[in-house]
């Protein structure tokens, strides 16, 4: 079934079996860390994602957290979004490092909102630098800047044209594209966070893939930073028929359910799981680029 089946998620990727994939698991923050890096084209294509480094974190239920519990999984992934960011662009982040935050989505569709919420929680300082070098200082940040493209369907713009124009008047060290992304497996919805160095293409998550934005069509070295918030119906209904033991009509009802109109699937409480989930990426985007290094 698995090559029906569509998950943002590398750590969801049938990867057994494929060779030029390299795959560890850790622990920090309360989380556990799952690394995945495709190494060859050959795994790319079978897998379906770039050659490139992916760290998911595995927190649990980000609306459910206590104030301590979100404190540990903000720091376990801002480090993570640092060291990613250090070894993509190959310098240290100081004072003079400049990064352009990407909120990607629609913000008037929930399940698609978590790159346009949190462009609207982060701190960004890029027009203090400017203004005023004593109050840049002691916000205690690197340059950070944000823009939400919005969707083609409302601004008849490519989301990639946007990105390269923003790109070439702020010439930052790095863009961090954030967005809403799609699991394989329910419990895994507003559960995990993840990063990668591949760049992202806008949409691919629910099957209106854009252009790529990554480094070869911005200039600029590009993080992909998510959550999930949806789930493929077909998958979910089949998943839910072979956890009944008839694995023989599930893949059955797969294949009609994928021929016919596709829908994804949130969970109730995705306002909830939205805003949360901007919190923390917000939170975490601006302990990774503080000028201090977060602690492990």
């Amino acid at each position: 079934m698995g090559e029906y089946t569509h998950s943002d998620l590398a750590m969801e990727s049938e990867t057994e079996g494929v060779d030029g994939v390299r795959i560890s698991e850790g622990e920090g923050g309360g989380c556990r860390i799952f690394r995945v890096q495709i190494k060859s084209p050959a795994a790319a294509r079978q897998l379906r994602k770039p050659v490139g480094h992916y760290v998911t974190l595995e927190c649990g239920t980000l609306q459910s957290m206590e104030t301590d519990e979100m404190e540990r999984v903000r720091c376990a992934l801002a480090v993570e979004i640092r060291t990613m960011a250090e070894r993509m662009c190959g310098r240290r982040i100081k004072q003079d490092f400049t990064a352009l935050v990407v909120g990607l989505g629609n913000a008037d569709l929930t399940a698609d909102a978590v790159g346009t919420h949190t462009v609207r929680r982060l701190a960004v300082t890029r027009h203090l630098h400017r203004k005023d070098q004593a109050l840049f200082s002691a916000v205690g940040l690197c340059e950070l800047a944000a823009i939400a493209p919005g969707v083609p369907a409302r601004t008849g713009v490519e989301t990639l044209e946007v990105i390269k124009g923003a790109a070439m008047a702020i010439e930052p060290d790095l863009i961090v594209a954030v967005d809403a992304l799609a699991a394989r497996h329910t419990a895994r919805l507003g559960a995990t966070v993840q990063l990668s160095d591949t760049g992202i293409v806008p949409g691919s998550g629910v099957g209106r893939g854009s252009l790529a934005v990554d480094r070869s069509t911005v200039g600029v070295p590009v993080m992909a930073l998510g959550v999930p918030t949806v789930v493929e119906s077909a998958t979910l209904v089949s998943d839910m028929l072979c956890k009944a033991g008839l694995k023989v009509l599930a893949e059955e009802l797969h294949s009609e359910l994928k021929a016919s109109r596709g829908f994804f699937v949130s969970p109730k409480d995705v306002d909830l799981l939205t805003a949360t989930a901007a919190v923390l990426l917000a939170s975490s985007i601006e302990k990774a680029f503080s000028v201090v290094e977060p602690p492990i």
